[in-house]
């Protein structure tokens, strides 16, 4: 599996409509979020849009305005969680994709299950070979280096209600077997509020073959804090085979962000386009520091920050909606 920043033939979206997800008074903001990633987006690469019909075409063509670079894909889909349940490509000669199972992150939403179908039609639409290992993942629970290692969570991966038959051990043997893993970084929990079990995309992420971000929560008194340094002292102590070490960078969770409890915003999840890097931000304090920290780390791409306050609302943002397809290699 290649990593996020090598270059990108397109990413894939599913354009927000979903009522229960996103409600009349939130969906227009969530819209316009979504014609800002796309423009952005655009700039470097082709973004591919999951629409269910030419009406849909029609009205979202309508909100881009003239964008280039913007194509439309007929299939339907019941929600916008494409890293999810769209088919993760991998790389070897030639390039293909993994359809892992998508079963709501452990059956938590039964109206949400038959976007498995919809990735499904995805990677039948690419028209390259489809491995399907028919075990339960989903494409932000890892995130990988490129060359080898994975970073992921217990929580997540040996939940009881992915799959259930597997101990740590088989599942690394997947991950080999499927991603082309060598070493798998395990961290605990996620963060509060989040509804996949505890994403990695949410807490730490690869930025160079040997770095990583990672949230940090300075409140001792946050329910955050907690797992994130559990997470933080795991990562800074990991040691490779030849004693390779992860450069950490720690960048700090935002302000709550709440709607009936908790919403898991954090600025881990951002996502690494070919020229730009699209960084969510929910207005408080840290969002400036954020915008630094991340910007120093991608210097040949701009960093765009995506007010995400209303996309959080739906439990998810920017990395949770997209999904890259790479770019095949270029001939020797």
């Amino acid at each position: 599996m290649p990593a996020e920043w090598e270059p990108h033939q397109g990413t894939w979206l599913s354009w927000p409509k979903d009522p229960n997800t996103f409600p009349t008074g939130v969906l227009q903001a969530v819209e316009a979020a979504y014609a800002k990633m796309v423009r952005a987006l655009a700039r470097g690469e082709e973004v591919r849009i999951l629409v269910d019909d030419a009406k849909a075409e029609a009205r979202i063509t309508t909100q881009l305005g003239r964008v280039e670079r913007v194509s439309f894909v007929n299939i339907k889909t019941v929600d916008v969680w494409t890293r999810d349940y769209c088919p993760i490509y991998v790389r070897g000669p030639d390039l293909a994709v993994v359809k892992w199972v998508f079963n709501a992150w452990g059956n938590k939403y039964d109206d949400l299950r038959p976007d498995d179908q919809a990735g499904a039609r995805v990677a039948e639409s690419t028209a390259l070979r489809v491995f399907r290992p028919g075990l339960v993942l989903e494409g932000g629970s890892v995130d990988v280096n490129g060359r080898g290692a994975c970073l992921t969570t217990a929580q997540c991966l040996l939940n009881r209600n992915r799959n259930p038959r597997l101990d740590k051990h088989k599942l690394e043997k997947h991950l080999l077997d499927n991603l082309g893993v060598r070493r798998v970084v395990w961290l605990g929990r996620g963060i509060s509020g989040d509804d996949t079990d505890g994403h990695v995309d949410d807490i730490a992420r690869f930025v160079d073959r040997g770095k990583v971000v990672c949230m940090v929560e300075n409140d001792r008194h946050n329910d955050n804090h907690k797992p994130l340094q559990e997470n933080l002292d795991v990562l800074t102590r990991w040691r490779g085979p030849d004693d390779e070490k992860l450069e950490v960078v720690q960048v700090e969770m935002p302000d709550k962000v709440e709607s009936e409890g908790p919403l898991p915003a954090s600025y881990a999840n951002f996502y690494i386009g070919n020229s730009a890097v699209l960084l969510p931000v929910y207005g408080c304090r840290n969002d400036d520091k954020a915008i630094e920290a991340i910007s120093g780390l991608f210097k040949g791409r701009r960093v765009v920050p995506i007010d995400c306050t209303e996309l959080v609302y739906g439990f998810g943002a920017i990395h949770c909606v997209t999904q890259q397809q790479p770019a095949p290699l270029a001939p020797d």
